[in-house]
């Protein structure tokens, strides 16, 4: 066998063994349907809660769960907002609806630390892929609204959600396309129902006495590596204020 002929065998091999793989690969992504993650939440005194994520829906606030999650970010945080027949919200590290999480939370060697924020995956925002309505049990992205300091800052606060969310005890059509829903519970709705029973404070009727626990949460991605999110950097609310009372003075 010469030279030539023996090329030519090693082409034919080479590109019998691409198709072959290219063949594979659509095989892989058109009928075998990768797993979902799953995140387990250990609630103390609550028992566990098993939520569904849905990246295909909202694919970085998605990751931003997971990154958080298996990082041990919402690991001793609380619930510390319910409101009966709506939600219950938790993920807030200063555990009164002010905290921001950091660049460091989600990845190692950050050199100049911040708060971010993520995108908003919604309607609203311009994003149309997300249809995931708001109702029981699905668990969403709480994020503030500064619409009424400003008209100007509406985009501010589609992208302000960071780690805070919130799990829908009731139907409520009024947040769909507006905020980002990415999963749903799948076990446990007792306990979400339970908790939005707890007593509340009497001068505060969203904050709970004892705000339940959230002793971890962890996520199964079934081999998936969802990586670190697209982050942005967290507005400041107050510099706002600073600079529009300063242009004020000087008119």
């Amino acid at each position: 066998m010469n030279f030539k002929k023996i090329i030519t065998i090693i082409a034919i091999i080479l590109v019998v063994a691409l198709i072959a793989y290219l063949c594979y690969g659509y095989y892989q992504k058109a009928f075998v349907k990768v797993q979902n993650p799953i995140a387990t939440m250990e609630i103390e005194g609550y028992g566990t809660v098993k939520i569904e994520l849905y990246p295909e829906i909202a694919p970085n606030t998605v990751t931003n769960f997971v990154c958080l999650a298996n990082r041990g970010f919402y690991n001793g945080l609380t619930f510390h907002r319910v409101v009966k027949d709506f939600m219950i919200q938790g993920g807030d590290k200063n555990g009164d609806g002010t905290g921001s999480p950091y660049l460091s939370d989600i990845m190692d060697n950050v050199e100049n630390d911040r708060a971010y924020t993520i995108k908003g995956e919604f309607m609203a925002n311009g994003y149309d892929q997300n249809k995931l309505r708001h109702e029981e049990g699905v668990i969403s992205m709480a994020r503030g609204d500064y619409s009424s300091y400003s008209s100007d800052l509406i985009d501010e606060g589609y992208n302000s959600a960071g780690s805070q969310f919130f799990i829908m005890t009731k139907n409520t059509s009024s947040l769909n396309g507006v905020y980002a829903a990415f999963g749903k519970v799948t076990e446990g709705m007792d306990i979400i129902h339970k908790i939005e029973e707890i007593e509340m404070d009497s001068e505060d009727t969203e904050k709970p006495v004892n705000p339940p626990v959230i002793t971890s949460i962890s996520v199964e991605t079934f081999g998936v590596d969802y990586g670190t999110p697209k982050t942005m950097e967290a507005f400041d609310i107050q510099n706002w204020f600073n600079q529009y009372y300063s242009s004020m003075i000087k008119y």
